[in-house]
């Protein structure tokens, strides 16, 4: 940043008087006319041969070509940084008030840190995952940081409509005076016959993207009871509660993004992260860009605010109640014992909270509990754990001395020698532990020994600071075998940590992005960035994000599968329909019990055989649909005795095969009054990979009367699903 600039901001941004900010902008923009006579400083264009995101086919801008005439904001950032991230909100309030065509282009600049972000289709999916909808370039070889000196992530450069290098401003919070200086400049070119309102070829990538059951998934929680899995569908903005098959059993949240407490149809999310049950039917949540703590009852079917307001907060103390405190960013959570339990074991009153906006680690307590040195805090009191604020990989047994680098990833261990939390420290490249009952930190693998140091990543298996790891965003404590699993995220790898020894290494991941499944050596992950161990410590979850996919390893033989995410259609009652023939067992009633799509239903009685009823199951699925691999769609066959009220499953099998039907006959000698159930479950996907489970159940009361002619009777009844009506 130039003398110029800072001279400027630092006058700006330090009056409050509306009036003497507009005439300090107008008095700067002076110096930017051409009698002014001063040396203008010009931005370079951007290299030829970059890839450019978000464009029209094979589109590119030019600060010398189509960006003449507008007012360009260039948005120098890196996908991983969390300030950057922090930024996205101005630029779209920005951009949502002043359009292409009044004169403004935002452009992002990706000058990548790691290694891995330095790769378009990685970039292109953090796009997705931020809903950037601005033109992006991917400027590889750091050409324009370098041309213009900057320093540091995140830096906006305001161009005017002739290249001119307005203004730069460095880090976040300038978005009072990014929103006065170009609605100033805007107008102020407007004025000299400057602005141009001439289009850009703008094609948001987000209008492409495919359905997937799943979107960027970004953590999951197992129950304690191994029945069930919280799933962050952070792309979608919303919880899934699915079972360990993958059916959606609860959606909570309306799927748009917002900040709304209430029932699971009304409550909102934006880019929830971390989720923690507590007990059976609770799940914290770590919300991440509405910077708060949500709370799940899955008994209630409610969503509760517990912490935070909504906005960020840059608070690195706290001590405030539940939702008077503001919170910046927190990605992970963990419910743990306090550091004052006298049963660390047994104590869950305290929520953790990787604090990726201030680089802490904070605690929510969820009851009156004794803190650090053993002082009292009161339920739902939210404050600091560990951590200066200040964003380094510094150490330290006292906890207001150590540094973290944009935690993203927590898991607790609870038994002696370790009682530690521990931390994937993402911009540190390192998984580091912190005592539970002081708050002290330890190194454990990867990062450098100089705390300032946060450029030591890289793919490297060994013990301590000889390891290294690319941007590990999430961690998982093994109970079984004493071990911690981390997801070495933008190495695409699941590596384990011994914390004893310290050593890390890898177990699965060949180092370059995919979803594949199989064996050792062919598996492939694609940036994962959540994961948890099942109770009995035989499968790791882990939620691959940018596979869109939930992956399940088997510890023993460290193979992997895909769990099928499949979403049920609601199931609803529609219509009755009589059915009278002469036959002495006529179906009475026949009640439809199934999904909104199911198609008509046709029965037919004719009189061929001996006191028996004949049902005729089939289905079809939608066009290239196939049946979902790995889970079984089954069907049953039950019969009620009215008078007994009691169902007995008399025959059972599985779907294989669409329209073939499946033939199920039914004694009618025993001369009852009877109810027939048919009950399917049918699992399939898309060619796009969404996957859906449509349950339907068929009841069908049969009435015995007396015979009134032979005995050679036969009704049999023509069922056919089709799953492919809307």
């Amino acid at each position: 940043m130039s003398s110029k600039d800072q001279l400027f901001l630092l006058k700006l941004e330090s009056s409050v008087d509306k009036k003497e900010r507009d005439a300090l902008i107008q008095q700067y923009l002076k110096t930017f006319g051409e009698e002014s006579g001063g040396k203008i400083r010009k931005v370079p264009d951007f290299p030829e041969g970059c890839e450019w995101m978000n464009l029209k086919d094979d589109s590119s801008l030019s600060i010398n070509g189509n960006l003449r005439g507008k007012i360009c904001v260039l948005d120098f950032f890196t996908y991983c940084c969390i300030n950057c991230m922090h930024i996205l909100p101005d630029l779209h309030a920005l951009e949502a008030k002043h359009s292409v065509e009044d004169g403004l282009v935002v452009v992002g600049v990706h000058s990548a840190k790691f290694e891995n972000e330095k790769v378009s289709k990685n970039i292109l999916n953090a796009i997705l995952r931020y809903d950037i909808t601005h033109p992006v370039v991917n400027d590889t070889t750091a050409f324009l940081w370098n041309a213009m000196e900057i320093a540091c992530w995140p830096t906006l450069v305001v161009v005017g409509p002739n290249g001119q290098h307005l203004l730069s401003l460095v880090g976040e919070g300038h978005r009072e005076t990014l929103m006065e200086f170009v609605d100033a400049a805007i107008k102020w070119f407007q004025n000299s016959g400057k602005i141009s309102n001439h289009s850009i070829n703008i094609s948001l990538a987000r209008d492409s993207l495919p359905q997937t059951s799943l979107s960027f998934p970004g953590k999951i929680s197992l129950k304690k009871s191994g029945d069930k899995m919280a799933v962050a569908d952070t792309g979608h903005h919303r919880i899934l509660i699915v079972d360990m098959t993958g059916v959606v059993e609860t959606v909570v949240g309306k799927g748009e993004s917002g900040l709304a407490d209430g029932g699971f149809d009304q409550a909102q999310f934006n880019c929830p992260q971390g989720l923690a049950w507590k007990g059976d039917s609770m799940v914290f949540v770590a919300d991440t860009e509405n910077h708060a703590i949500r709370l799940i009852d899955l008994k209630s079917k409610t969503v509760t605010t517990v912490a935070g307001t909504g906005l960020q907060g840059n608070d690195k103390i706290g001590g405030k109640i539940g939702k008077e405190q503001k919170i910046s960013s927190p990605w992970d959570v963990v419910i743990g014992p306090s550091p004052g339990s006298l049963n660390i074991l047994e104590d869950e009153s305290v929520l953790y909270i990787a604090m990726a906006g201030t680089h802490q680690i904070w605690g929510l307590c969820l009851a009156d509990t004794k803190w650090l040195k053993r002082s009292d805090e009161k339920a739902w009191s939210c404050l600091r754990f560990s951590g200066s604020g200040a964003e380094e990989n510094r150490n330290n047994s006292y906890p207001h001395k150590t540094g973290f680098a944009q935690p993203s990833g927590l898991t607790v261990a609870r038994a002696k020698p370790l009682e530690s939390l521990f931390i994937a420290d993402s911009e540190s490249s390192s998984v580091r532990s912190v005592a539970i009952t002081t708050g002290g930190a330890k190194a454990l693998v990867g990062a450098d020994r100089d705390p300032m140091n946060l450029f030591a990543f890289g793919d490297l298996d060994g013990s301590g600071v000889d390891a290294k790891l690319q941007h590990p965003l999430a961690v998982s404590w093994n109970d079984q075998n004493q071990l911690l699993y981390v997801a070495d995220s933008y190495n695409h790898k699941i590596k384990v940590v011994d914390p004893i020894k310290k050593t890390c290494t890898t177990i699965l991941g060949t180092g370059e992005p995919g979803c594949e499944d199989g064996d050792v050596g062919r598996v492939q992950f694609n940036e994962p960035g959540g994961m948890d161990v099942s109770p009995d410590g035989s499968t790791l979850y882990v939620a691959d994000t940018n596979s869109h996919a939930i992956r399940m390893v088997d510890l023993k033989t460290t193979s992997v599968s895909t769990l099928p995410i499949i979403s049920q259609i609601p199931v609803e009652k529609d219509g009755v329909t009589d059915i009278t023939d002469s036959s002495p067992r006529a179906v009475s009633k026949y009640r439809r019990l199934a999904p909104r799509n199911a198609s008509t239903i046709t029965c037919n009685p004719v009189e061929t055989c001996k006191e028996s009823l004949e049902i005729l199951f089939s289905f079809s699925l939608p066009e290239h649909c196939q049946l979902t691999e790995g889970v079984e769609s089954r069907w049953q066959c039950a019969i009620f005795d009215d008078s007994a009220n009691i169902g007995q499953t008399v025959h059972s099998g599985q779907l294989i095969n669409p329209d073939v039907p499946i033939t199920i006959l039914i004694d009618l000698s025993s001369n009852k009054d009877i109810q027939i159930t048919v009950e399917g479950k049918i699992y399939y996907c898309e060619p796009n990979g969404a996957c859906f489970m449509q349950g339907v159940l068929f009841e069908l009361p049969v009435k015995h009367q007396e015979r009134k002619g032979p005995n050679d009777t036969k009704l049999p009844v023509k069922i056919h699903y089709d799953c492919t009506k809307p």
